[in-house]
């Protein structure tokens, strides 16, 4: 499926600024309300380490699609993988490595959205099954802009495949969060604003900015610049900017995006990517913690 149509810049941003004014979620709050910030801290991580990180603070797991919901996979392959995850002392809220299979082409004259949205109702519907909530949208090579594309071409496919794919997250209680990628891993979406702007449009509670706060730092998005989006903000990822290292360990200081986080109302999930020793997973679940009851206050 290619949309050929294409939209500027300026309508794009005029059917953001739309939205914020019509009303979208993560209405801004104060006092009590901004204190919940997270409402959970897990970790991207194999279901099978589920009582070991569990131990260590961990709220929940976030697998991957193409290694744990295995959409390619007939539903036998997948019902060995839904009782290690039912048996597991941890759930798996969400999942990542959404698009990996080269067929999955998002944009470009290559595009299928057909293939994609068959891939991706099974993958709903599998992790549904598991209780998941949330889906990460980053798949790079899926959405890399080839050579003679522009983005505004690239926009309107994408634009496209995310209303088409609304309905059917919907459907199975599964929240796409679509998320920004540093710019040497992938040519499109890379801050904040340009995620907004391609989610904005869709207007459905089922689309969703994902915020990575390593992308976004690397990427050199700023605390104010995450207050703007936070009316799409459905989920949040972080770890420390340098090395990729779990918090705590350089000693990054997440605060100031924290605040940003509060005021805009966040209550939602916070997924740490990255391992290490036992005593620096245990301290990153606490770092996380501290320093967003700090910045909450």
């Amino acid at each position: 499926m290619i949309v050929r149509r294409s939209t500027s810049r300026r309508e794009l941003l005029k059917a953001a600024g739309a939205v914020a004014i019509a009303g979208a979620p993560g209405v801004f709050a104060t006092g009590a309300a901004r204190a919940t910030l997270f409402s959970a801290i897990g970790i991207t991580a194999s279901i099978d380490r589920a009582a070991e990180l569990k131990a260590l603070g961990a709220g929940f797991i976030v697998e991957s699609v193409a290694g744990f919901l295995i959409p390619l996979s007939g539903d036998d392959e997948f019902a060995a993988n839904k009782a290690r995850a039912q048996a597991a002392p941890l759930p798996i809220r969400g999942c990542n490595s959404f698009l990996r299979d080269p067929a999955l082409v998002c944009v470009g004259p290559k595009a299928d959205h057909p293939r994609v949205l068959a891939y991706a109702q099974t993958a709903f519907a599998r992790l549904q099954s598991l209780g998941g909530e949330y889906i990460v949208f980053g798949s790079n090579s899926a959405r890399h802009i080839p050579d003679g594309w522009s983005k505004a071409q690239a926009d309107e496919q994408f634009i496209a495949l995310l209303r088409a794919m609304a309905p059917l997250a919907q459907r199975h209680g599964i929240t796409i969060g679509v998320e920004m990628q540093q710019r040497n891993e992938c040519n499109y979406l890379n801050f904040i604003e340009e995620v907004v702007n391609v989610v904005a449009p869709v207007n459905h509670p089922n689309i969703r900015v994902l915020a990575d706060l390593f992308h976004m730092r690397v990427m050199g998005d700023t605390p104010k610049q995450l207050e703007k989006a936070m009316p799409w903000v459905g989920v949040v990822e972080l770890a420390e900017r340098a090395q990729r290292t779990l918090p705590g360990v350089a000693g990054d200081d997440f605060r100031p995006y924290f605040a940003a986080l509060a005021r805009g109302g966040y209550r939602g999930l916070v997924d740490i990517e990255g391992d290490g020793t036992a005593e620096q997973l245990r301290n990153a679940f606490t770092t996380v913690a501290t320093q967003a009851r700090e910045a909450a206050l």
